[in-house]
């Protein structure tokens, strides 16, 4: 039996220009993505801010936070560090308090922290270009596979 080859071949990119071109664009430009990316994370802000929550939405304002704080470590918004960090801080009283008696709701204190944290989010959005919100998404991941995010339970 032969042994197996551990080489995979990298994948090719038919248009590596445009491919360059649509990273520098910003957000903005880059057709609808923004809006609906805005759309999930306001959506389940709404969902769990009128008391229908789940964890799917709980999920999508984890990400929303963690990308703020990624875009804020690389400099968009590094003044906000404190409050970014306050509201991931409520956020996971808020799920942990929510897993034990089954519904996800908010106090007041922790909706005010956690709206001024997705406004910032919204800010960095708008003035992000698609290749660094790919950067921002690859640095969270990197975080939760070296074990340096907090877990729920």
């Amino acid at each position: 039996m032969r042994k197996r080859s551990s080489y995979k071949p990298k994948g090719i990119r038919i248009d590596a220009v445009n491919w360059v071109i649509s990273g520098l664009k910003p957000i903005s430009n880059a057709g609808d993505a923004l809006i609906v990316l805005k759309a999930k994370n306001h959506s389940a802000m709404t969902e769990i801010i009128q008391g229908r929550g789940n964890k799917d939405q709980i999920d999508f304002l984890i990400n929303a936070l963690n990308m703020a704080e990624a875009y804020a470590v690389h400099g968009k918004g590094q003044d906000w560090i404190p409050e970014i960090n306050q509201a991931q801080d409520a956020l996971l009283t808020m799920a942990r308090r929510g897993l034990e008696k089954g519904k996800f709701l908010f106090t007041g204190e922790e909706l005010k922290i956690v709206t001024l944290a997705m406004d910032v989010h919204d800010l960095q959005l708008e003035k992000s270009t698609v290749k660094e919100l790919e950067r921002m998404c690859e640095y969270v991941n990197k975080q939760i596979v070296l074990g340096k995010a907090r877990r729920i339970d």
